[in-house]
C-alpha cells in the first residue's frame, strides 16, 4: 500500500470481491496521506463498514450507496455520483472519472498466468484496465468464473497473496406478504422466458414460486442463492434464449459460499462487465425477458423512487431504468416494478399520493409497465393519469386507500362522483 500516495484516486473491487487484506492496510496509512478518494460500488463486509469511518483524509466517492457509506453520504463525509450502471466503466475508460490505482481481488493464476476477478466483474475490469497501478490479493477462496473476468498476472504491478473467506450474504427472511408478490408476478413469467433479478426478499419470493417453470434464463447484473435450487432442478437452463444461449450471464454474485462455489470454473456462467448485461441494446434482443426491479415507494401517477428517502441517499440509480426499458422493447417482455404495499410494520403506505421531498425520481412514469404488491399486479403503460391512480390505489394495503383516494381528489387525479 506505499504504491498508494497522496492525492490518488483508488478504485476498490466491490460487493463479495472487497479487497479486505488491501483496504484494511490502506486504511492503517490514513494518517500519513492526504487527498486519498476511495471510488467503489457496493461494498460486503466487516473492513467496508470500517471503511467509512476512515479519516478525514481518506474520502469516499460511492458509485452506489449502501450500509457502508450512507452514514457518511448524509453527512458530506463522502460523496455520490448518480449514474447509471451501465455507465461507469465508460467513465473509467474515458477518464471522465480517472484512476489513479485499482485494489483488486483475484484468483490464484491458472497454467496461463491469468488470475480471474472471480465473483464481481461489473465495473473491476474497465477500472484495472484505466488505473495507472493495478495490485492484487490473490486468494485461493475467490472461485475463478468464465467470461470477462480475466487478468494477466504480468498486469499486475503488486501482488499480495491471502487466504480469507469472502462476504457471505445472509439468506433473506421470506413473509407471507413477499410470498403473494412472488406468486403475482411468477404468473407474469411464461416458460422459456429469461430473468432480471435484484437480490433480498422479493427476489428471493419470486424464485421460490417457479419450481413447475420450464427452461428459463438467466441475464442479470447479480445473482443470488436463490438461483442454485432451480438449476438444480433443470428449471433455469438458458435453453431458450435467443443470444447467449445455455449461459448464465451475470456481473457479480452476492450470496453465501454455496453459490460461490457453483461458480468456480463452471462454464455455464458467464460474467460479463455492466456495459453489456445492463446495456439496453443487449437486453431488449432476449425475447420474453421479464426484469424484476423494486422500490421504495411510488406516487399515484406512477413515478418510482428506488434510491432515497426523501432527501437521504439509499442506494443508487443502479441497472433499473435500463433493465426496464430492455424489457418493455422485447419481443414478449415485462418490465415490473414489485414492492410491499407499505413500510415500518405496515404503518406508512409505499404508494403515496407524492413522492417525499427531495426523493429522486428513479424511473420516469413514462417508463413503468407492471407494478406489482402482496394484493395484485397492474399494467400502467398507456393508462392516463386518472386510470393510474385508481389502479395504484387498489394496490395499496386496504388501510390506506381512503387517505390515497382523499389525497388523488385534492390533486385533480380524480373527480368526485
Amino acid at each position: 500500500m506505499r504504491l498508494v500516495s497522496s492525492g490518488d484516486r483508488v478504485f476498490v473491487h466491490g460487493g463479495s470481491a472487497v479487497p479486505s487484506s488491501l483496504l484494511s492496510a490502506l486504511l492503517g496509512r490514513s494518517p500519513e496521506l492526504h487527498d486519498v478518494e476511495l471510488v467503489h460500488l457496493h461494498l460486503n463486509g466487516p473492513v467496508a463498514m470500517a471503511s467509512a469511518a476512515a479519516a478525514p483524509n481518506i474520502r469516499q466517492r460511492a458509485l452506489f450507496v449502501d450500509a457502508s457509506t450512507r452514514d457518511a453520504v448524509a453527512t458530506g463525509a463522502a460523496t455520490y455520483v448518480p449514474a447509471f450502471l451501465s455507465d461507469v466503466p465508460r467513465l473509467f475508460s474515458t477518464r471522465r472519472l480517472p484512476l489513479d490505482v485499482a485494489l483488486l481481488h483475484v484468483s490464484p493464476r491458472d497454467a496461463h498466468g491469468f488470475c480471474s476477478l472471480g465473483v464481481s466483474v461489473d465495473c473491476a475490469l474497465a477500472a484495472a484496465r484505466a488505473a495507472r497501478l493495478r495490485i492484487a490479493q490473490v486468494n485461493p477462496r475467490m472461485p475463478r468464473t468464465h467470461g470477462d473476468s480475466f487478468l494477466h498476472i504480468d498486469n499486475f504491478d503488486a501482488v499480495v497473496e491471502v487466504d480469507e473467506p469472502l462476504p457471505e450474504g445472509p439468506s433473506p427472511a421470506m413473509s407471507e406478504d413477499h410470498r403473494a408478490v412472488g406468486r403475482n408476478i411468477a404468473e407474469l413469467i411464461d416458460d422459456g422466458a429469461t430473468l432480471q433479478l435484484g437480490i433480498g426478499a422479493i427476489p428471493s419470493a419470486v424464485l421460490a414460486m417457479l419450481t413447475s417453470h420450464r427452461d428459463l434464463g438467466i441475464h442479470s447484473e447479480v445473482v443470488s442463492d436463490g438461483v442454485l435450487d432451480l438449476i438444480t432442478a433443470g428449471v433455469i437452463n438458458g435453453s431458450r434464449k435467443t443470444i447467449n444461449r445455455g449461459k448464465l450471464v451475470v456481473a457479480f454474485l452476492n450470496g453465501s459460499r454455496r453459490l460461490y462455489d457453483f461458480a468456480d470454473d463452471n462454464p455455464m456462467l458467464e460474467m460479463r462487465t455492466v456495459d453489456y448485461t445492463n446495456d439496453t441494446r443487449v437486453i431488449l434482443r432476449l425475447d420474453n425477458m421479464v426484469a424484476i426491479n423494486s422500490a421504495l415507494e411510488i406516487d399515484l401517477t406512477g413515478q418510482v423512487c428506488a434510491e432515497s428517502l426523501g432527501t437521504r441517499m439509499y442506494s443508487g440509480v443502479g441497472g433499473q431504468m435500463d433493465f426496464l426499458r430492455g424489457a418493455a422493447l422485447s419481443q414478449g417482455g415485462h418490465p415490473v416494478i414489485a414492492l410491499l404495499s407499505t413500510a415500518h410494520g405496515g404503518k406508512r403506505s409505499r404508494i403515496v399520493p407524492t413522492l417525499a421531498d427531495g426523493a429522486a425520481v428513479t424511473t420516469t412514469r413514462a417508463h413503468v409497465h407492471w407494478v406489482v404488491t402482496e394484493h395484485g399486479r397492474v399494467n400502467l403503460h398507456g393508462l392516463d393519469l386518472a386510470q393510474r391512480a385508481r389502479a395504484l390505489i387498489g394496490l395499496a394495503a386496504p388501510g390506506f386507500r381512503d387517505e390515497l383516494s382523499a389525497a388523488a381528489l385534492r390533486r385533480g387525479l380524480l373527480r368526485s362522483e
